[in-house]
């Protein structure tokens, strides 16, 4: 964020100086909700977690270095705090839906108006483009690239993990400081007019939308729904900026009606201008394919996992070359980009032999189907056919149509040859996707239901062996990332996938559970 005094910051944010000396001393780092992972010149984010209260920890925020604390009551340190907020916690809390008080909602108001301050002062300076990123799947792999190719023409900052919601997004936003050059952020929403309020607190220049599915598909109702919702970002975007819109998906494409901005297309088809043909996967469902710009053809190789990564790749294109890349630059960041997020796609090989494809991060019907073809991709792609083995779990967030869309994901598992899948859970969801593999194919002993992890792991100990390929993917909620862990508990050796920092957040979002 930029320097700013207390003083400034509580002009702000709206709020009252407690305890401070100095109102002139200056905030030189940025916003911590952690107090183990505060610094000097910090300010120490109190917000309530669910078995933690974030005001209790204010005093160790300060002697780790803190300047101040941003809290919504007097804690004894040095603090600026904001007013309680009036009636009940809004809906669009996300991050703190557990926060019955409001506590928690003043204090991310506080922090969204002093994200938005920050930004705007930086973009005004003329050095900083904001680019926001949506779709009901595929974001965080897409903001990966993005900061991928951007890095080569300047300072990127951009979210670890999927920090998306009204605490991770302006925690990643007052990350920028005035060296940076681009912003990327990557924007979630569980209902109408939360993607609007995210845009208000960092003011895209460029919004990338990649697709509209069923994800959170319980929360919308439709989708059509979630469509208006996700076309929110373009609706965001000035007369000068830029929407790239995914001409393969009709309701993206129809998006191009509401912004004032200028339309980029990107896909497969023809009528996109930045589009991919002739794509071909390695053993690793690694994808190569030429690539076509106004500025020329060039052949691109993804070192990233899956099919669906091709139009990942397209969108972060098509920001790259707005914001001045070449095409030798972006083609060559492209290429080199890793995956950056952990358990989303993260494909490693164990001593034994085994081929783990953790992306146990999150999942809907969408991520999950293109997860389970790049499975069988690698089990078939090469010499050798091998074993594929799929480890799923429950879907979370799909309402009414849930059972539905896990028959289906089961079904599908079946038609694409899977030999083995095993069906973690007991819920009436994964008995249905259990139910839908035997019903599709009649199976036997190929499909299993098992009742928790612990199965699974016995089960998978007892049979995967050398040269198979595990598929382990599920909502967060679920856990399933530990079945993964498991497979890779004797050693590992990396498959080219890169090595994604530890931990996650929760569910499309931000967890408060660290907060402390």
């Amino acid at each position: 964020m930029i320097e700013m005094t207390l003083r400034d910051i509580a002009e702000v944010v709206g709020a009252t100086l407690h305890d401070i000396d100095d109102p002139e001393a200056r905030v030189t780092g940025s916003v911590e909700f952690d107090s183990r992972r505060v610094g000097p010149g910090d300010i120490f984010l109190a917000l309530p977690g669910e078995r933690a209260d974030g005001h209790d920890y204010a005093a160790a925020a300060i002697e780790a270095g803190a300047i101040a604390v941003l809290a919504a009551r007097p804690v004894g340190v040095p603090a600026i705090v904001v007013p309680p907020a009036p009636g009940s916690v809004p809906s669009s809390a996300l991050a703190l839906s557990h926060d019955s008080t409001g506590t928690g909602a003043a204090v991310l108001t506080a922090l969204a108006a002093l994200a938005r301050e920050s930004v705007s002062r930086l973009v005004a300076a003329g050095g900083l483009t904001v680019v926001g990123v949506t779709g009901s799947s595929g974001k965080t792999s897409t903001k990966d690239l993005l900061a991928a190719v951007l890095a080569p023409l300047g300072p990127v900052v951009a979210p670890p993990g999927s920090f998306n919601n009204e605490l991770g997004h302006p925690w990643t936003a007052l990350r920028a400081g005035p060296e940076t050059r681009f912003l990327v952020l990557e924007m979630s929403a569980r209902g109408p007019g939360h993607i609007a309020a995210l845009a208000r607190v960092a003011p895209p220049s460029i919004g990338v939308v990649l697709n509209v599915g069923t994800a959170h598909l319980g929360e919308f109702g439709s989708r059509e729904a979630i469509a208006r919702t996700k076309g929110e970002l373009v609706e965001a975007l000035p007369e000068t900026g830029l929407a790239v819109l995914n001409a393969d998906d009709p309701n993206v494409a129809a998006m191009a009606s509401r912004t004032v901005a200028r339309v980029v297309t990107v896909g497969h088809s023809a009528s996109a201008r930045i589009r991919a043909t002739a794509t071909t996967l390695d053993d690793q469902a690694r994808a190569s394919f030429t690539l076509h710009t106004p500025l020329g053809d060039r052949p691109v190789t993804l070192a990233v996992h899956g099919e669906h990564q091709v139009g990942n790749a397209l969108s972060a294109a098509a920001v790259a070359l707005e914001c001045g890349a070449d095409l030798d630059t972006l083609v060559t960041a492209l290429s080199g980009a890793r995956a950056a997020s952990a358990r989303r796609m993260d494909v490693r090989t164990s001593v034994a032999g085994v081929t783990v494809i953790n992306d146990s991060y999150n999942a809907n019907p969408d991520s999950m189907r293109a997860a389970l073809k790049a499975l069988v991709t690698m089990a078939r792609t090469g010499d050798t056919p091998r074993r594929s083995w799929a480890v799923l779990g429950e879907m979370a967030e799909l309402g009414p149509e849930s059972v539905v869309e896990h028959d289906g994901i089961g079904r599908l598992a079946v038609r694409l040859d899977v030999d083995r899948l095993i069906v973690v859970g007991t819920g009436r969801p994964s008995r249905g996707m259990h139910q839908g593999a035997v019903m599709e194919g009649s199976w036997g002993e190929e499909s299993v239901l098992v009742p928790d992890i612990e199965a699974a792991v016995e089960l998978l100990a007892a049979e995967v062996g050398a040269g198979d390929v595990v598929l382990v993917k599920a909502s967060q909620s679920v856990g399933l990332w530990a079945v993964a862990e498991q497979l890779l508990a004797e050693g590992e050796k990396n498959t080219g996938a890169g090595t994604p920092a530890p931990g996650g957040a929760a569910a499309d979002g931000v967890s408060t559970e660290a907060v402390r």
